[in-house]
């Protein structure tokens, strides 16, 4: 839990410290706020699972519409300690693919082992209509890419700089998709992409904010649920119905906001890469909000989540541990439209969510109705 106190105290010593900046303003405008970027967990343990976004909190009229995109990108390079020993072992003698060779090495390594080397991409597409007062429903329609990519270079050059670790990269030719894993629960090898891609399950859900809340908060909470389509399909979809559910607190000042996210999941379980049991997965996601301007805000904010492993899987704690995560991003508005751009790092547990990922999002809004 040190790592939930240490976003905390980010979060809120920056907000103090922007809020009292503030504090003196000489001006009368009313600042809109669009609430924490509302990417999903793009890790590639659980990535198919429902999880819940981030609460709206743009203010809407019933019978308006609100519609967003999003292109969320990262690369993820994730191995056990034992692999990443092997492979730091393999550095001095140059890049080399993936062959049989490297696999059955990897596989005779003692206990359990993994090695996951690859980039996706998933497109989000949004709908959100309010049809009553305090009531909003949305629609989620999703699509996955998978592929080599393009960032390992970049990554490589920013550990060098820092003089961070190898983590064994340089053993292996940049740009390639791996899964391997050698795990109690499983035995899997891909060296290249299991699917090109595809569409993804739909997230259908429905928000509430009719509740009596002081001057300047709000509170929401709402349920979604994640449709099966067309049956499991490999890295596109579990072929089994998530519910989760979720409360939202929000308190707005002049230029501030602050943002905090409780939600449960009970996911289904999957069955690639590995059998996996269902499970309630919790989830917080606490954040910060600041308008530079009329038109420009810039968000910070922390991602905690549950691994969707468990010892039955494996009992390497790599993989059973919690994932963490941080975003920064800003946003920027035209007249109806909001162009969105984040950056997500992993933090603590490196090997068991993505290295670096991207955020790019297009939203279109109705027309400003100011915050009370």
């Amino acid at each position: 839990m040190s790592t939930v106190r240490a976003i905390v105290v980010v979060i809120t010593t920056l907000a103090a410290c922007l809020g009292t900046s503030l504090v003196h303003a000489d001006d009368d405008e009313k600042y809109p706020f669009y609430g924490l970027f509302r990417s999903r967990d793009l890790t590639t343990f659980g990535f198919l699972r429902l999880d819940m976004r981030p609460a709206y909190a743009v203010t809407i009229e019933p019978g308006t519409w609100a519609i967003e995109t999003e292109l969320g990108y990262q690369n993820t390079w994730a191995l056990s300690p034992e692999v990443e020993k092997y492979l730091i072992s393999l550095e001095p003698t140059g890049r080399r693919k993936v062959g049989p060779d490297e696999v059955a090495a990897i596989q005779a390594l003692p206990g359990e082992n993994y090695l996951l080397d690859l980039e996706s991409a998933n497109f989000d597409l949004t709908f959100h209509y309010k049809f009553a007062q305090n009531w909003t429903g949305y629609a989620i329609l999703s699509a996955i890419s998978y592929n080599g990519g393009f960032l390992d270079s970049s990554i490589e050059s920013f550990h060098d700089a820092l003089g961070f670790s190898t983590f064994g990269r340089p053993a292996l030719t940049k740009d390639s998709v791996r899964l391997i894993y050698d795990l109690k629960g499983a035995q899997v090898v891909s060296l290249g992409t299991p699917t090109d891609g595809g569409i993804a399950d739909p997230t259908f859900g429905i928000r509430y904010t009719g509740f009596a809340m002081p001057e300047k908060w709000a509170f929401s909470v709402e349920a979604a649920v994640k449709v099966p389509v067309d049956g499991e399909r490999t890295l596109l979809s579990t072929g089994k119905t998530d519910f989760g559910l979720q409360a939202s607190l929000q308190r707005f000042w002049k230029r501030n906001a602050l943002y905090l996210n409780v939600a449960g999941v009970y996911y289904a379980g999957s069955g690639y890469p590995i059998a996996q049991s269902s499970r309630v997965i919790p989830t917080l996601v606490l954040g910060y909000e600041y308008a530079f301007t009329q038109n420009t805000n810039v968000n910070l904010q922390g991602y905690v989540s549950r691994s969707v492993y468990t010892h039955e899987q494996t009992d390497l704690e790599e993989l059973l541990g919690e994932k963490y995560q941080y975003t920064i991003g800003i946003r920027h508005r035209w007249n109806q439209f909001l162009v969105s751009f984040g950056f997500t790092e992993n933090v603590q547990n490196i090997n068991n969510t993505p290295d670096i990922g991207l955020q790019l999002g297009l939203a279109w809004l109705p027309a400003r109705k100011p915050r009370q």
